[in-house]
């Protein structure tokens, strides 16, 4: 059985031991059909650094943030919908997480979260590699990728013949969308 926890999100800046995340956003497949949709705003970590640059990537402001559910809160919520698709206490049952550039960003911010939230059996939910649509594109798109303006999600989805929204770009709901259109593109 395959379990993909494709997910997205946004954070206070770009450093994982400093930030926080503020938007958690995915989408849970159990062998290729979607069984749930999750969008969470988070108040990060009171110690977080905010840069002004990635919030206004996103559109929001340091007030907005932290007036969002505690971090607390949005884990307990999260390991409720893990929870019914994974048996923690089984080391054979457990998500793939997948994603665009995850396996050099989104995954230190979320194994930090959990840590944060005191929960120290990120492994428990989740196997230790992932997949991530950034490296399956990249294989898929090497003969092109010099003719390429960059590898960004947005232009290696647009690409490969998904109609991009722009204002809903760095969004992580729109975000997972789009990452989920690159992987059923490149996935074979």
């Amino acid at each position: 059985m395959s379990k993909l926890f494709f997910y997205d999100l946004e954070t206070t800046g770009v450093d994982y031991r400093q930030s926080g995340i503020h938007q958690i956003s995915g989408m849970i497949l159990i062998d290729g059909k979607i069984r749930e949709r999750f969008n969470f705003r988070v108040c990060p970590h009171e110690k977080s650094l905010f840069e002004e640059e990635a919030l206004q990537v996103c559109g929001v402001t340091k007030e907005q943030v932290i007036s969002y559910p505690s971090m607390k809160e949005v884990y307990n919520s999260l390991v409720q919908i893990l929870s019914k698709y994974v048996d923690k206490f089984d080391s054979k049952d457990k998500f793939h997480l997948a994603g665009y550039n995850i396996s050099a960003f989104d995954n230190f911010f979320l194994r930090t979260f959990f840590i944060q939230c005191e929960d120290y059996y990120f492994g428990s939910w989740f196997w230790p590699d992932c997949i991530d649509c950034y490296v399956l594109a990249s294989n898929k798109l090497k003969e092109i990728r010099p003719t390429l303006p960059d590898f960004k999600q947005k232009t290696v989805a647009k690409h490969l013949g998904v109609e991009i929204d722009n204002e809903r770009l760095h969004d992580a709901e729109y975000d997972i969308y789009l990452a989920l259109q690159i992987y059923l593109k490149v996935k074979d």
